[in-house]
């Protein structure tokens, strides 16, 4: 049983905490850290290659960034290009064509526009016409054997980084970690049931012991608000879990093709994607719907989630306000009617038609396990669904849980970075911030964490 005192304990050993354990190991004098995590592997859940969309988020060819969020977006997504330039063994980073995909008039007019305003920030994207659509993706172009009728247009390339097996990124950063003379202790089924503060340490409480710490990192997913509320930090935050699904069909692109964002929507527009896992097939989804749990293919979590979502009039308050929105309220609706076997695959071929027109329902399988859960965080001050990033590092305390990174586990090096700096200024410790700007970013430090 472990009872021994750790610089820092990282909990969670998914993308987020095996790329801290990586950025303070390398760039840090911590001289120990271990990460307690409540499976028995690690990266189980959400990093899991069947979990996520296994997408490099660079702000290309996602229209809900603006220029601003896709230019920092871009910059931490190079950092995993970089960081896979250091390694021997590179089998998580690949490279496959991508393009956003505008099908009709008022669609093709908003993508040229945006290709226009984004093309200083990313000058390897192109415009193509339908013609060189069908060039790289025959499927989307064509439509029972010719053009299709409507008007199509693409920003798109062929020859970056566009997918990521964060699976195995998790377990490349924890291998990594170790050649840098920092002592790293992984203790699998080590769910943290309890975490204390004393005066000059914490102690966290599992079923491998407990391990003291001068510095903790959550970085738990959804089970990270719980553990916050311990202590008493969040407890004006409530989680709605909002889980994706998939559908597979027979490998038919050859590349990412993303459609418009619906600009009312904050949930992802339809995609497809080659997958990294199952090589035969494409991956088309993803559809969302909220669920009572806080993790989605794995048992129990119910109870959890009620704690976790704390109802009172203030998330009713929420509810309402979102559900006012027709165009939320029929999406909300619609995904429901995804999860009803017979009906799903009739009405998402519908959707999916938008991506390739020849699409039938019977092409359609529904990927079982397939999807995982991302935690939206509800403010309850301000009654709000807050999208994106939410973390909580309390003032003159050495806590910081992470409850979800935006945009995904794209950032995960960036956050890391983040959270790196506010461990060594409160352990009184130091940073190589020159070798790690160096390494990872190009020579140039990323102007919000300066």
């Amino acid at each position: 049983m472990n009872n021994r005192m750790f610089d820092v304990v990282i909990v969670g050993g998914g993308i987020s905490g095996s790329a801290l354990t990586y950025i303070l190991s390398k760039y840090t004098d911590v001289k120990s850290i271990a990460i307690l995590e409540k499976y028995g592997s690690l990266a189980p859940l959400n990093s899991n290659a069947r979990a996520n969309s296994q997408t490099l988020h660079c702000g290309d060819i996602e229209t809900n960034y603006s220029l601003e969020k896709a230019i920092i977006v871009k910059r931490q997504a190079n950092m995993l290009v970089n960081y896979a330039k250091t390694v021997d063994k590179n089998d998580f980073l690949y490279k496959y064509p991508k393009m956003i995909l505008a099908v009709g008039d008022d669609e093709c007019a908003r993508l040229e526009q945006r290709h226009h305003q984004f093309a200083e920030a990313f000058p390897y994207m192109e415009l193509w016409d339908a013609e060189r659509i069908a060039e790289v993706e025959p499927a989307v172009a064509y439509k029972n054997g010719k053009l299709r009728p409507e008007k199509i247009l693409a920003s798109g390339c062929t020859d970056e980084y566009s997918a990521v097996n964060y699976g195995n990124l998790s377990r490349s950063f924890i291998h990594h970690a170790r050649d840098n003379g920092t002592e790293i202790q992984v203790s699998l089924s080590s769910e943290v049931k309890k975490i204390q503060r004393f005066d000059d340490h914490y102690e966290l409480t599992t079923p491998q012991g407990t391990f003291m710490a001068q510095f903790i990192v959550v970085s738990a997913g959804a089970h990270s608000l719980l553990l916050a509320n311990q202590l008493g930090h969040g407890l004006d935050l409530s989680i709605l879990p909002m889980a994706g699904s998939f559908y597979y069909i027979p490998k038919t692109l050859n590349g990412k093709v993303y459609t418009m964002q619906n600009d009312k929507l904050p949930f992802a527009a339809l995609h497809g994607d080659p997958d990294l896992v199952e090589l035969s097939k494409t991956r088309l989804g993803p559809t969302a719907l909220v669920l009572p749990k806080l993790e989605r293919y794995t048992g129990g979590t119910y109870w959890d989630f009620w704690k976790s979502l704390k109802l009172d009039r203030k998330v009713v308050r929420v509810f309402w306000d979102l559900m006012k929105d027709r165009t939320i309220r029929n999406y909300i609706f619609r995904n429901f009617a995804f999860e009803i076997p017979w009906l799903r695959t009739r009405m998402f071929a519908k959707d999916a038609q938008k991506i390739i027109p020849d699409l039938t329902p019977a092409d359609l399988e529904y990927a079982n396990g397939i999807g995982g859960l991302r935690p939206q965080v509800i403010d309850k001050t301000h009654m709000v669904l807050k999208l994106g990033e939410a973390s909580i590092n309390p003032e003159n305390e050495n806590l910081i849980f992470n409850m979800t990174p935006s945009p995904g586990a794209t950032t995960c090096l960036g956050n890391a970075y983040r959270d790196a700096q506010i461990v060594v200024e409160r352990l009184g410790l130091n940073i190589d911030k020159e070798r790690l700007v160096n390494d990872l970013l190009d020579g140039e430090d990323l102007l919000f964490f300066k």
